[in-house]
Parts: C-alpha cells; sequence; structure tokens
C-alpha cells in the first residue's frame, strides 16, 4: 500500500472529490484526517473511511477561520503523532463577474479558496518540518489556466492558487516538502449538481456543462481524487510545483 502509516488530512473531504480522495487514501493504508465544514457531511464521509479499515478522525471548522485551521492541523497530530500529507481541497463556487458581483461573495470566494490554503499549510508545514518533510496538493481549477465566463471570484482565487503552489514549491524544496496542484475540468460534485438545478431549466444546464468538455462527459470525483494521490506519493517525488490538468481535454 502506498500510504502504509501516512498521514494525511484533507480540507473539504465531506463530499465529492474530498471524500473520494479521503476513501482511496483509507483504501491505500493511511491514517486519515477529514474535515468538513458541515457535520453530517464529515461523519459520513469518517464512516466510509473507517469502512476501509483506516484508522479516522473528522475535524469539523473552516478553512478561512485561522483558529480552525490551526485546531485541524493540532487535532490530528494528537490523534496520529505527525502529518505527512496535506490535501487542500475545501472550495465554493459563487458565480459572477466583476460588474455584477457583490463584494462579500468576492472576500467570501477568496477567503475560502485562497486564504483558506494559505491558513491550513501555515500552520501544517511545522509539522512536515519535524518528521523530515512531506507532500501538499491544492485543489486549484481549470479555471486558473482556461477562462470562463460567470466565475471572476472563482478564477482569480484558483489562479492564485495556481501560483502559490509555485511559491511554496520553490520556499520548501529544501526541506523535502513538495507542493503540486491538480486542476481539474467540470467533475460531477453535489456542488455542480446544486448549480445545474440553481438554472430555470436544469436539463439544458445539464447539457451545456457536457458540452465544453472536449471527451463529451463530465469528469469523476474518483478521476480526480486518483490524480490527487498520485502526487502525493512518492512516486511522484521527483515532481514539484507542477499544476496537473485533468480536464477531459478543456485546456488543449
Amino acid at each position: 500500500m502506498r500510504f502504509k502509516d501516512k498521514v494525511v488530512l484533507i480540507t473539504g473531504a465531506g463530499v465529492g472529490i474530498g471524500r473520494a480522495a479521503a476513501v482511496q487514501f483509507g483504501k491505500e493504508g493511511a491514517n486519515v484526517a477529514i474535515n468538513s465544514l458541515t457535520p453530517a457531511n464529515g461523519q459520513e464521509t469518517l464512516k466510509l473511511v473507517k469502512a476501509t479499515g483506516a484508522p479516522a478522525i473528522y475535524l469539523q471548522g473552516d478553512v478561512s477561520v485561522a483558529a480552525d485551521a490551526k485546531r485541524m492541523v493540532d487535532e490530528t497530530v494528537k490523534a496520529f503523532g505527525r502529518i505527512n500529507i496535506l490535501v487542500n481541497n475545501a472550495g465554493i463556487v459563487l458565480p459572477g463577474r466583476v460588474d455584477n458581483m457583490s463584494e462579500e461573495d468576492w472576500d467570501k470566494t477568496i477567503a475560502v479558496n485562497l486564504k483558506g490554503v494559505f491558513l491550513v499549510s501555515k500552520y501544517t508545514i511545522p509539522e512536515m518540518r519535524k518528521v523530515g518533510g512531506g507532500a501538499i496538493v491544492h485543489n486549484a481549477s481549470v479555471v486558473a489556466i482556461k477562462g470562463v465566463k460567470d466565475r471572476g471570484a472563482y478564477t482569480a482565487s484558483k489562479g492564485g492558487v495556481w501560483a502559490l503552489t509555485k511559491a511554496m514549491a520553490a520556499d520548501y524544496l529544501s526541506e523535502n516538502i513538495r507542493v503540486n496542484s491538480v486542476c481539474p475540468g467540470t467533475t460531477y460534485t453535489p456542488s455542480l449538481e446544486r448549480r445545474i438545478q440553481a438554472f430555470a431549466d436544469p436539463e439544458k444546464a445539464r447539457k451545456d456543462f457536457i458540452a465544453r468538455q472536449p471527451m463529451g462527459r463530465l469528469g469523476k470525483d474518483e478521476e480526480i481524487a486518483a490524480a490527487i494521490l498520485f502526487a502525493a506519493s512518492d512516486e511522484a517525488g521527483f515532481m514539484n510545483g507542477a499544476n496537473i490538468a485533468i480536464d477531459g481535454g478543456m485546456t488543449i
């Protein structure tokens, strides 16, 4: 098993890509710390991970709040003794263009998607130093590479994650801490389904989301999770500062 006895902290693991990654890490021998803002979702992921036989804990908290971010890290170390892998997966999508988006929605998007990555990384890196290194994987987005309509704040936040990946990789290379990101294309998740249902014609919206995918289908949680696990594994030991597009060909 690739992650036997490794300790992984995953933010935003209550549903979707984060949940899929948590379960896959569990199957591959990791000790898994699961963060979700919503307790019911986090507890369900916890149950699924424990069903793999992996030790796991649930950590409620908001990644955009410094005290919560520090507590997640502290409780993970208290439970498992260390942190070897961090997956910064928590994120939100609030549609809007620069001219019609509220300042509140802009600030919230940047706080969760970018500041949250900063905060959880800030408190995790000292713990990785104690064990001689580690691997950090950020979940960015295809919008960090390719412009998408009606996603002003989301694009800015994920472009920031893309750039921060490079900065962190340069900063911590000498300390044996690798930092990479995945950039998913449109992936079928509960978040996407909520956005689809918010349209006046959900079925048309569903077809439109699929139509913009060159492969003619949406991505699957497990496909993105598989790339996250690869980036976190020793198999990717020579990969640092990479932003991996898993987008069904959107950025060809």
